[in-house]
């Protein structure tokens, strides 16, 4: 059976904002072995849109750039929308009562399902379904944005933290 993961990267005031700061090479390092892990990947439409700069090659992406994307390209892909949007490669539109969808997904797979996006995370979070939090630690203040917590923090336990980089800590959390 498959583990839903939701993991992003967070500000010291609770924020997520893929372009108020990036992971350092340390860090993409990480996501990148990550995502070469992954049973798949879970989405909302707006974090599936911003990811969907990965299906298409850029002329000035280094080693890394090209090795996640090959990752990611490679790994199958389930987006949850009532707006349908267009679809890249090796995607699929979660249709039907969203619980059921997740639950017979989660049984028909093994290995870890990345979540992205706090607003998908919050309804899975409220179904009972994430098997995972994963808070990755930023020394920035926002002040604003999207809370990684789009609803009340369910009750959680720490079940471990590192350190990844010179700045980033990792703080992993089960539903308790």
């Amino acid at each position: 059976m498959a583990r839903l993961i939701f993991g992003m990267n967070q500000s010291l005031d609770g924020y997520v904002d893929h372009m108020a700061f990036a992971p350092d090479q340390t860090l993409f390092r990480h996501f990148i072995r990550e995502a070469e892990g992954q049973a798949g990947s879970l989405y909302g439409r707006k974090i599936y849109e911003i990811m969907r700069y990965w299906d298409d090659e850029q002329p000035d992406w280094g080693a890394d750039e090209r090795a996640f994307a090959a990752a990611w390209r490679r790994q199958p892909k389930w987006v949850v929308s009532r707006s349908r949007p267009p679809l890249g490669p090796n995607a699929s539109l979660v249709e039907g009562d969203l619980a059921d969808a997740i639950r017979a997904l989660k049984a028909e797979r093994d290995g870890e399902i990345e979540v992205a996006g706090p607003d998908l995370a919050r309804s899975l979070t409220d179904l009972g379904l994430i098997d995972e939090y994963r808070i990755y630690l930023h020394p920035v203040i926002l002040r604003q944005g999207t809370p990684y917590f789009a609803a009340a923090r369910p009750r959680l336990r720490l079940i471990a933290q590192d350190r990844i980089g010179e700045d980033v800590i990792r703080l992993r959390y089960i539903p308790a």
